[in-house]
């Protein structure tokens, strides 16, 4: 069953989902105030990556209610190395005011000498960073605006069966067209916007404590035109939906059950595979490097794989028309959280 949601506000009176199931663009309404869990479970973020044939660079800011987050990755797949810098002000309990909706509201924040900020303008989404001590006082500077956001995305409202309360309400706009500039170590990285795109995932929503997800997403040209997917599972209850999808030219095309066979005991070694129940989407996925984050607070722990590859196969629209997809890059993830 794949339950189309109409619009309307995310959730009832008593703080649990109006209706479960996926959209093709925002038609819920989230609202913090309309929560009525603990404080401390409402989680909240906005995540971008940014990828290239050669490099890729991720930055989110999130409010996870009894700490933030704001973070940067720069990943060099030719050189098989990747760098992270992460900051955590504690209890932050929704002071860094992340916007109620994907499609307007600005955010920024700086802690400790480092700046994120996220806003938007008549031509896109303009991404700002400043580390001054990334990879070890290197630094990571720069602008890139995201432009041509395609008019539809993924969308999708998730219950949590032992609690009537919990949820997650996610949004993934991908194929964004990417144009500026990164300073890494004093060395200039361009983005191409005919060829070079990024990822939005925004998610907004009331967490149980242990969950474990999969995610995968990927975005490029396919015979010269924009495409992208994206798949995933592994948390509440998706019997109204899946958050599997394709984008060709704009448009969403949905998918239904797509089956992750990973390669046991290792991440970045043996290729993956990848294959829907009705035969639409059937990929290989080569791996290139495994960005790997691990922390253990005991009652708080996060165990993180974010796979970066390339994608070879076939997809299949709403229409019947197949793309031939070869050497995709992407990635592939496996989250475990505790928290």
């Amino acid at each position: 069953m794949q339950h189309e949601m109409g619009e309307g506000p995310l959730l009832d009176a008593g703080g649990g989902l109006s209706e479960a199931g996926f959209a093709r663009r925002e038609v819920k309404r989230y609202a913090r105030a309309a929560i009525k869990a603990p404080w401390h479970r409402i989680k909240e973020w906005d995540y971008y990556c940014i990828t290239t044939d050669t490099h890729a660079l991720a930055l989110t800011l999130a409010d996870n209610a009894y700490m933030g987050l704001l973070s940067a990755s720069w990943l060099d797949f030719e050189k098989k190395r990747d760098w992270t810098h992460s900051l955590t002000p504690f209890l932050t309990r929704g002071r860094l005011a992340l916007p109620e909706s994907a499609d307007r509201g600005d955010v920024a924040a700086s802690f400790k000498g480092f700046s994120l900020a996220f806003s938007h303008e008549r031509e896109g989404r303009r991404l700002r960073a400043d580390f001054p001590q990334f990879a070890g006082g290197k630094g990571l500077k720069g602008e890139v605006l995201l432009r041509d956001v395609p008019e539809e995305r993924m969308v999708i409202a998730t219950p949590f069966p032992e609690n009537k309360k919990a949820f997650y309400y996610n949004q993934k706009i991908n194929c964004m067209a990417a144009e500026g500039e990164i300073v890494v170590g004093g060395e200039r990285h361009s983005f191409d916007p005919s060829r070079h795109f990024g990822l939005l995932d925004w998610g907004r929503g009331v967490w149980t404590y242990d969950n474990t997800w999969y995610w995968g997403s990927a975005s490029g040209l396919v015979s010269g035109a924009p495409f992208g997917f994206n798949i995933g599972y592994g948390f509440g209850d998706t019997s109204a939906a899946s958050e599997n999808m394709l984008f060709w030219k704009g448009r969403a095309h949905k998918l239904s059950r797509v089956d992750w066979h990973m390669p046991k005991g290792t991440y970045d070694g043996a290729s993956w595979r990848f294959s829907s129940d009705d035969g639409r989407f059937e990929m290989e996925f080569e791996p290139l490097m495994d960005r790997a984050a691990h922390v253990d607070l005991k009652i708080l722990r996060s165990v993180q794989h974010q796979v970066f590859g390339r994608f070879t196969g076939k997809a299949v629209l709403d229409g019947g028309e197949v793309l031939e997809v070869k050497g995709l890059t992407g990635f592939a993830e496996e989250v475990q959280n505790r928290w």
